[in-house]
C-alpha cells in the first residue's frame, strides 16, 4: 500500500490557508525548500481538494519547477468537478476512492503527496488515511485562516521521524501517524 503524505507550509498557529506569507513574512533561506525537492523525486501521484486543484490548474503547467508533478498523476477529490484541463488529473468522488487509490501499485510504490486544502486533509487525518505530514512550520501567529488541525478532529498520536531547524527559524518536522 502506497503512503498517503500531507505536505503544508504552516505557521505556528495552525494556519496553512494562503501562504504568501511564507514568502513575505519570513526572511528567505533556500535550504527551507529542499524538501520540495525530495517530495517531487518520490512522488507517484498527488491528491488535491477542489479549491486546490481549481488554483493550482491554470498556473502550474507553465511552471518549470513543477515539471515532474505536472507529469505525474494528479487525483482531485470533489462530488462536483467535472473534470479537468490539466494533464492526467481524475477525478475521486469520495474517501473510499482515496482509500482505493492507496491500494493500487499500478502507478509505482512511490507517496501520493497531498497539496494545501486545510478541508481535504483534515477528513483524510479523521479518516485514517494520513501516513505521514511534512511540515515546514513558519515562526508566525497569524491569529486567523484555515487550519491544518481542527476542533473536530480526533486524537491523532505522531512520531517525529526527521527535523532540521533552518536560519530564518523555520522548522522542518516529518511525523508518521502511528497506529
Amino acid at each position: 500500500m502506497r503512503k498517503l503524505i500531507v505536505t503544508e507550509f504552516i505557521t505556528l498557529d495552525g494556519v496553512i490557508e494562503d501562504p504568501s506569507w511564507t514568502f513575505t513574512e519570513v526572511e528567505h533561506d533556500d535550504a527551507v525548500y529542499d524538501i520540495k525537492g525530495r517530495e517531487q523525486e518520490e512522488a507517484s501521484a498527488l491528491l488535491l481538494g477542489r479549491v486546490s486543484h481549481d488554483e493550482f490548474a491554470p498556473v502550474w503547467p507553465s511552471m518549470a519547477e513543477f515539471e515532474t508533478y505536472n507529469a505525474l498523476p494528479k487525483y482531485v477529490v470533489s462530488t462536483t468537478l467535472e473534470g479537468s484541463d490539466w494533464s492526467n488529473t481524475h477525478v475521486l468522488r469520495s474517501l473510499d476512492d482515496v482509500r482505493a487509490l492507496k491500494e493500487r501499485t499500478d502507478e509505482g510504490e512511490g507517496p501520493i503527496y497531498v497539496h494545501a486544502s486545510a478541508t481535504l486533509a483534515q477528513g483524510l487525518l479523521a479518516a485514517g488515511l494520513v501516513d505521514r505530514l511534512h511540515l515546514l512550520v513558519f515562526p508566525l501567529l497569524l491569529g486567523r485562516g484555515k487550519r491544518l488541525f481542527s476542533d473536530a478532529g480526533g486524537k491523532v498520536t505522531l512520531q517525529l521521524v526527521e527535523t532540521a531547524t533552518y536560519s530564518n527559524g523555520v522548522t522542518l518536522q516529518v511525523l508518521d501517524v502511528v497506529r
